[in-house]
């Protein structure tokens, strides 16, 4: 194994990128620039590299950040918790304007977003401001009476008409006059304006704006939920309106998603992707090892579809982390991060320990590598983003600047009382919301194509809520040397393949495959703790395993036999939601070559960045409104990036 190096520099890296090899005659005539007449100085050997490291690059050179889940008023549920802020208002935040919250408070965030999809609900598209002004089919319905009462009430009873209507949804329940379905010209409408306005906001190359929607399946409760995103501009993504989860319309099952997704390719050679979420709200249905939900057994078709068109998971948002939970990674120290283990979306069923490895991104991972030697396709062989499934029109995952889940959770002194969801079986407490997701996606440029296509081969990673830059590549050839490189993908590139990409084949001679991982901290978050590589892998006996390896950290800790690592220290003042960067490391960087690698075994790796604890949002908020928090109230938070893994797949 090689020694890990630490760098602790607070200078911010460049971080690229590679050099091409180009033709100077392409690069002449025509194209102005070159003034010399030796022109055998073109084509020597040595015009294969540039003097200048930052010239004739071919390769994302920063990662851009975004949002890819955020509702506005449109969304049935979002408006009816008092959500008044439209797609328009939700762009303008992301872009860095300043705003006025739908409680009447200015927010901002402290640095643009470079994209955001505007993913409101497809059922029901367009109620909401129905159900708030009384329409005539609103107020001929005794529910959409007393419905449209409860919101002009406003306060507690809004929240009240907005948890009636979710728990009727989730159980398929919504009364059928109300709905609101495609072919109708309020559907219509409401679809056509959203269009619009993500083609208003729309700026290439300086912010991206993608035309989506969320598919809203649940089953009796059980979170199915996928983000639908397009590559496409207006004149594709109006011929076809959103599916639904509504029968005989619309379906919640994901395998009628995906024939909705390739009709609407078929039909206007678009292109779009499924972002499943909150696999932990799904009691176990998330991510089947042998049957579906509808007790379909899984087959090679569903396999390949399911492996086409879910190419990415979101693993962090506001309701929850999925990357694992403790009872699944009993030896990873850092597996119980803002953990949602009571039950389904709307606790209509409580959760059971069995359900839990259908629910989490690494045991999907595991799964997916016993999936692809059954049926030789790995269905589950995702990236990974975070995004912050807002239903306020204003995407914050920052501590210091969290708008909440909705509306009626928006800054208060009091909302850490009010729960976010509760019925007799349970509750979400009004604590409980994480301020959580950030999708950072390494695409050459700012527009819908270039990152929808870096999407696509996964080349991103999540975060939860700061902006740290993390660089994590694979290969056969990386040597400690390169972890000396102040432009860490320039080798990487170069000797190897980026996060969210297969392994080559071992070369003869190669023991072990070897990764460079590099990060640098967020200038408005904490240093840097360590980096972590976690592997995941199938044994000749068709059994899982996965461990977590330490391969680099701060300050002059040493590791024990086991590998195991003396905790970073915490320096967090929780009275004054103070922290300093004492402890950690602005920047971490090395080689790592994996100790126990069997060529004959499927494998999986991905990096996880620990930042030093730092104040969680309430402690903010107490900060802010000079309030004594219960003791059960978490104050402190270890902020953290995910990776999308690099596979290994063994020749036969």
């Amino acid at each position: 194994m090689l020694i890990p190096t630490t760098f602790k520099k607070s200078t911010i890296a460049s971080i690229a990128i590679t050099t091409l090899a180009f033709s100077p005659i392409a690069n002449s005539a025509g194209s102005g620039g070159i003034v010399s007449e030796d022109t055998s100085s073109m084509f020597s050997a040595g015009k294969k590299a540039t003097y200048s490291p930052y010239a004739q690059r071919n390769f994302p050179d920063r990662p851009l950040w975004g949002d890819t889940h955020l509702h506005t008023a449109i969304s049935f549920d979002a408006g009816t918790f008092g959500a008044s802020l439209l797609p328009a208002d939700a762009y303008l935040f992301a872009k860095g304007k300043e705003v006025i919250s739908s409680t009447g408070q200015p927010v901002r965030l402290s640095r643009p977003l470079d994209f955001l999809v505007v993913a409101d609900h497809s059922d029901n598209m367009g109620l909401y401001p129905e159900l708030q002004s009384g329409a005539p089919f609103v107020m001929a319905s005794e529910k959409g009476r007393e419905w449209n009462a409860m919101i002009k009430a406003g306060g507690q009873e809004g929240v009240k008409a907005a948890a009636d209507i979710i728990g009727l949804f989730s159980q398929g329940k919504f009364p059928a006059e109300l709905m609101s379905l495609p072919g109708t010209s309020l559907y219509r409408n409401t679809w056509d304006g959203i269009i619009d306005a993500a083609e208003d906001a729309n700026d290439p190359g300086h912010f991206t704006a993608f035309i989506g929607y969320e598919w809203t399946s649940l089953d009796k409760g059980n979170n199915l939920h996928r983000v639908i995103m397009y590559r496409d501009n207006a004149d594709r993504a109006k011929l076809l309106e959103p599916f639904t989860a509504t029968p005989p319309l619309g379906s919640n099952n994901p395998v009628d998603l995906w024939h909705w997704m390739d009709r609407y390719e078929e039909k206007t050679a678009g292109q779009v992707l499924a972002i499943a979420h909150n696999g932990n709200l799904s009691n176990g249905i998330m991510f089947p090892e042998t049957t579906t939900f509808k007790g379909i057994e899984l087959d090679k078709e569903y396999v390949e579809t399911r492996a086409k068109r879910e190419r990415l998971y979101e693993v962090t948002q506001i309701k929850g982390d999925g990357e694992t939970h403790p009872y699944l990674s009993t030896n990873d120290e850092f597996a119980d991060y803002e953990t949602w283990d009571i039950g389904n979306l709307d606790i209509s069923a409580l959760k059971k320990k069995a359900m839990l490895k259908g629910e989490y991104a690494r045991s999907a991972l595991k799964t997916g590598l016993q999936l692809e030697d059954k049926f030789g396709t790995n269905p589950y062989k995702f990236g990974l983003i975070g995004s912050t499934d807002s239903h306020t029109g204003l995407a914050t995952a920052q501590e210091d600047n969290f708008f909440g889940k909705h509306s009626g959770g928006e800054p208060s002194k009091d909302r850490y009382l009010h729960p976010m969801a509760k019925v007799a079986k349970g509750e979400y407490k009004g604590y409980a919301p994480a301020a959580s997701g950030w999708a950072a996606v390494w695409a050459n440029e700012n527009t819908r194509a270039s990152i929808f296509d870096a999407m696509q081969r996964k080349e991103t990673y999540a975060t939860t809520g700061s902006r740290m830059v993390v660089r994590f590549f694979g290969g056969w050839d990386f040597d400690i040397k390169d972890a000396s490189d102040r432009q860490p993908a320039r080798v990487g590139y170069a000797k190897g393949v980026p996060m969210g990409a297969n392994l080559t084949s071992q070369p003869k001679g190669k023991k072990a495959p070897t990764f460079l991982v590099a990060a640098l901290k967020d200038p408005l978050s904490g240093n840097l703790d360590r980096i972590q590589i976690i592997k995941g892998w199938l044994d000749n006996k068709g059994g899982l395993h996965e461990q977590v390896y330490n391969v680099v950290w701060s300050d002059d800790r040493k590791a024990d036999t086991k590998g195991k690592l003396p905790a970073v220290g915490n320096t967090v003042d929780i009275a004054s939601a103070t922290w300093t960067n004492s402890i950690g490391e602005p920047e971490l960087i090395t080689v790592w070559q994996d100790p126990n690698f069997d060529a004959k075994q499927s494998a999986f790796y991905y990096a996880r960045v620990i930042e030093i604890p730092t104040p969680r949002w309430t402690a903010y908020e107490a900060e802010f409104y000079n309030l004594k928090m219960p003791a059960e109230v978490p104050m402190i938070t270890t902020e953290r990036a995910y990776t999308s893994p690099i596979w290994f797949t063994p020749v036969n």
